[in-house]
């Protein structure tokens, strides 16, 4: 801590988590360690899969492998912390690691944000063209997609990061929370936070609003598309290609959304938890589900794939 201006100011932090029960937090680090362990074994299986089978060497499945990659470092910016928090029973965590967090998990959130928008787009692409698809979306595009989003993501998280971590905390050092966020660090500044608010609703609601317009332009077409389709077969075909796009939007958007666009004195920290999950925890969990037990081609390649390699065994 620091004095300055008759003020101490913070240099670490202490992150409650969800409980302070032994019990309960034994029970949590069960269940958190079990779904980290799913979310790593489904998207990576996926990836894996899409590496290994080349009738998944489409435009669409190295979008849903860039996904999978992006949920893997995702997740990862939360559970393990979470992990050792159910643990340990020092729940300290420096000012510098508290930014990390934050920037880390700024910068991969804005990254699938974009990566779902230009994913949306890809789909709007394979129905309105589909026989010109291949040439419309060559492999060297979707990378500069991909990569694009990161791009994207990132530099929002540097301004968003300074722009939060420029301002000076104070008072108790407890976070109401199971990791940095806004809404619990807001409420610990003792600044002035006007300034601050308006830059964050510009950058937030700005690329809220550019990565939805790309969205709901892309579905307008797919819509638009899929009605001039003559025969129920052709429309059911053609919808069930963006289906699972449209639940992970939901999921992801939905919940950003709800947590962004709520008056911060609405917020409450368990109400905080509870809808962070959805983006850190279970989203990341459901994503290759979503992309695979409905999927066909997915599960043609995991029989093509398992079979070649109980053959060789």
């Amino acid at each position: 801590m620091e004095a300055e201006d008759n003020r101490t100011l913070l240099r670490d932090f202490i992150l409650t988590g969800f409980t302070t029960d032994p019990f309960l937090r034994t029970v949590l680090f069960v269940v958190f360690l079990a779904s980290y362990i799913l979310t790593l074994t489904g998207n990576l299986g996926l990836i894996t899969l899409i590496y290994l089978d080349s009738c998944l060497h489409t435009p669409m499945y190295f979008f849903v492998g860039s996904l999978s990659f992006l949920d893997v470092w995702y997740s990862s910016v939360y559970t393990p912390r979470i992990l050792y928090d159910c643990l340990s029973k020092n729940n300290h965590i420096s000012l510098a690691g508290c930014a990390a967090q934050f920037f880390f998990s700024a910068g991969l959130g804005w990254s699938e944000c974009f990566l779902l928008a230009f994913m949306a787009y890809d789909r709007f692409v394979a129905i309105c063209n589909p026989l010109l698809y291949a040439i419309a979306m060559p492999k060297k595009l979707c990378i500069q997609l991909v990569v694009g989003a990161y791009i994207v993501g990132f530099v929002n998280a540097i301004v968003h990061t300074g722009n939060t971590f420029r301002l000076h905390y104070c008072g108790s050092n407890v976070i109401n929370h199971y990791f940095c966020d806004e809404p619990p660090l807001l409420k610990m500044a003792c600044d002035d936070t006007r300034e601050y608010e308006l830059i964050a609703t510009v950058i937030i609601g700005f690329n809220l609003l550019a990565a939805t317009a790309v969205i709901v332009k892309s579905y307008i077409g797919i819509v638009v598309a899929i009605i001039r389709i003559c025969s129920a077969a052709g429309r059911g075909k053609a919808f069930s290609t963006c289906s699972a796009h449209l639940v992970s939007v939901s999921l992801f958007y939905g919940t950003m959304l709800i947590i962004y666009s709520t008056p911060n004195s609405y917020h409450t920290p368990n109400w905080d938890k509870a809808n962070a999950l959805f983006y850190t925890v279970v989203n990341p969990l459901f994503n290759p589900l979503i992309y695979s037990l409905r999927n066909k081609d997915v599960k043609t390649a995991f029989k093509d794939v398992w079979g070649k390699f109980t053959a060789h065994k």
